[in-house]
């Protein structure tokens, strides 16, 4: 447990910051999951509309902290290339 004020401090700053990150998070991977269904199951007007959501979350995670700018534009990259498989 803390003892400090400072520490006390520390543990309420964590604990917002992790709501904020679990919400990012888990709102970027219901639209990275959205997209791969619509890829599977071949709905290219989904797909497109899908994958302008899952762009926005990732940039949005990435923006805040959440993940990494570099993994942010890989996994844009991974859904890209499977929405353009689809597409052909």
């Amino acid at each position: 447990m803390a003892i400090t004020k400072n520490a006390k401090r520390a543990i309420r700053v964590s604990t917002a910051k992790r709501v904020v990150n679990d919400k990012l998070r888990r709102s970027m991977k219901d639209a990275v999951k959205t997209v791969r269904k619509d890829v599977i199951a071949n709905d290219t007007k989904a797909v497109a509309k899908d994958l302008s959501l899952a762009f926005k979350a990732l940039d949005k995670a990435a923006k805040r902290g959440t993940i990494k700018k570099g993994q942010a534009d890989r996994k844009k990259s991974r859904l890209a290339r499977a929405v353009a498989k689809t597409t052909k």
